[in-house]
Formats: structure tokens, C-alpha cells, sequence
């Protein structure tokens, strides 16, 4: 994948994500902040933040959730972000690290 066709992939994720979380936050207590080409989801309580970020050299996006790191990579078939050891797409990991931290389903 060339730089500008991850940079273009990265930016529909973060923004589709961003987008559910918006929606997600009307429902449960997280907030989310997409600049810079980064996203951030805040917790109040219990305390937290959660990261996901696009990393241009590696061609991955990042996510750093519940002391944890996630590196996800494009997959083709499935024209998503997928995490290669499990095979879950971005939202759904992101789905699953939220409702783990709250204690309650989180659906995106």
C-alpha cells in the first residue's frame, strides 16, 4: 500500500470510527476528540484515555487501550484495519476495549 492510499484509508477509519463513537457517547459515558489525525476517547469514570492513531511509516494504526497496544493492518478482502492476531476489524476492538472498561456492552 503507497503512502497516499493508506493516508485515505486511515482518514475513512478514524473518521467512520469517530463517527460511532460520537453516536456511542450519547448512550454511554466516553467522550472523543478526532484532530490532528489522531482520536482520543476520555473516560471519566472510572478514569481514562484511550488512543488511535494512524502510523504513516509502518502503514499500520495504533491503538493503545486498557494498557495495551494494538497494531492494525490493511486488509484487502475485507477493506478494513484488522488486528492480524485476532481479526477483528478497528471498531470492533475498540467496541470490545470500551465496553471492557465500562463493564457494559458498547456496540459501534
Amino acid at each position: 500500500m503507497d503512502e497516499h492510499t493508506f493516508q485515505r484509508e486511515a482518514d475513512k477509519a478514524l473518521t467512520a470510527l469517530n463517527n460511532a463513537l460520537i453516536e456511542a457517547a450519547e448512550e454511554h459515558d466516553l467522550d472523543c476528540d478526532f484532530s490532528a489525525g489522531a482520536l482520543t476517547i476520555s473516560f471519566d469514570h472510572p478514569p481514562a484515555r484511550f488512543v488511535v492513531s494512524p502510523n504513516s511509516p509502518v502503514r499500520q494504526i495504533w491503538v493503545s487501550a486498557n494498557v495495551k497496544s494494538y497494531k492494525f493492518d490493511w486488509n484487502d478482502e475485507r477493506q478494513a484495519f484488522v488486528l492480524p492476531a485476532t481479526s477483528q476489524t478497528l471498531n470492533e476492538l475498540v467496541a470490545e476495549a470500551i465496553s471492557t472498561h465500562l463493564g457494559e456492552q458498547v456496540t459501534l
